[in-house]
């Protein structure tokens, strides 16, 4: 498979992805998206950084680049899509997934390893954990407080749609646990199929063994069981 990794002026963790993956035996090709995903793309991520600068709001104007129209079809047939840190910003801001991630409840940027807890692990993102299981995965944003209205998180609870929580080491939930103020503790959620996926943690920066934890590479292995 060749997974494309699509750059946006301001992406920075484009080549931390590329990298990522080809540890694990992924091919992986970034892509400039006025070029458009190539014909063998199997695979697509949106990765973190600031496009555009993040000005409107984070992801909002990569949201609407014409490869975001590829990238949703290539969705709705059942590529597998995921989103990380600003490239989450922009599945959110796409329509890829619910909800939005916006300031910080502390209102400044945030860099440091959290608690996840596995949500459910029958997805291809979360096959490689137990349900329950608690990963480090670090973050790095100052727009992660992920928002959505009550019925709409009510339906994405009732559905199952909450991939990771943020947790404490022993996986309980907690506003000191929370680095960001999200909304039930969200770190990540599902899109319409399970092989979509955004989250604010970095799993690309928790998969090389040489530079610390490896807890993130069960996320990307999601591209080879999706």
């Amino acid at each position: 498979m060749t997974v494309s990794i699509v750059r946006f002026g301001g992406s920075n963790c484009d080549r931390d992805a590329e990298r990522a993956l080809d540890h694990l035996g992924i091919d992986a090709e970034i892509v400039w998206h006025e070029d458009g995903l190539p014909a063998e793309t199997s695979g697509i991520v949106l990765p973190g950084g600031f496009s555009y600068g993040d000005y409107l709001r984070a992801g909002a104007m990569a949201a609407r680049s014409p490869i975001l129209n590829e990238v949703r079809e290539a969705a709705i047939e059942g590529t597998p899509v995921l989103g990380v840190c600003n490239g989450a910003q922009i599945g959110c801001e796409s329509g890829l997934t619910e909800g939005a991630f916006t300031t910080n409840e502390s209102a400044r940027f945030q860099c440091e390893h959290v608690s996840l807890r596995v949500e459910r692990a029958d997805t291809p993102w979360t096959a490689a954990y137990d349900e329950g299981e608690v990963i480090q995965v670090p973050i790095a944003h100052g727009e992660g407080r992920y928002e959505i209205d009550d019925d709409r998180l009510e339906t994405l609870e009732a559905e199952d749609r909450v991939l990771f929580r943020y947790c404490d080491e022993d996986g309980e939930t907690s506003p000191e646990a929370n680095p960001n103020g999200s909304k039930h503790d969200v770190a990540g959620v599902l899109g319409d199929r399970e092989t979509v996926a955004v989250l604010m943690p970095h799993p690309e920066r928790a998969t090389l063994p040489d530079i610390g934890p490896t807890d993130g590479q069960g996320i990307l292995r999601g591209f080879e069981t999706a």
